[in-house]
């Protein structure tokens, strides 16, 4: 998989509750909406080494600590990164929210409106027309 600059990722499970909304929010930001159902399409360690970059987070903020799965496999664990990778990459349902990818810029979508954190739409118009910005020679 591979994460286009021009296009808006959202990485989610479409059978969640706040899955319509963020999606509809994502659409009327920009029409280049690359949709990721993590519970069909798994995520590789690599990219999921790139989103976490691009968040700033370690990834266990990511997670959902009330989820019984993380009860059973993560809580009380130490883990390397590689460790953390292999989690997220087998174990994508622990997420807490939905993840948000644009132009270099992830977010974690606790809230549907966090996605418009991002800043403008990659398809918005320059205030200026191309002839007439003033180059210098």
């Amino acid at each position: 998989m591979q994460l286009h600059p021009n296009e808006l990722t959202i990485i989610y499970d479409p059978a969640l509750p706040p899955a319509k909304k963020l999606r509809a929010m994502a659409y009327s930001i920009t029409n280049n909406v690359n949709e990721i159902d993590y519970t069909r399409t798994k995520i590789s360690t690599t990219v999921w080494k790139e989103i976490l970059y691009m968040l700033g987070n370690d990834p266990k903020s990511l997670l959902n600590k009330a989820h019984p799965d993380y009860q059973a496999k993560v809580k009380g664990n130490t883990f390397t990164m590689n460790g953390w990778l292999d989690i997220l990459s087998n174990y994508p349902h622990l997420l807490r929210a939905p993840i948000v990818v644009t132009r270099g810029k992830a977010i974690l979508c606790d809230n549907c409106n966090d996605i418009l954190k991002l800043g403008k739409s990659t398809n918005t118009p320059s205030r200026k027309l191309p002839h007439l910005i003033r180059r210098d020679a």
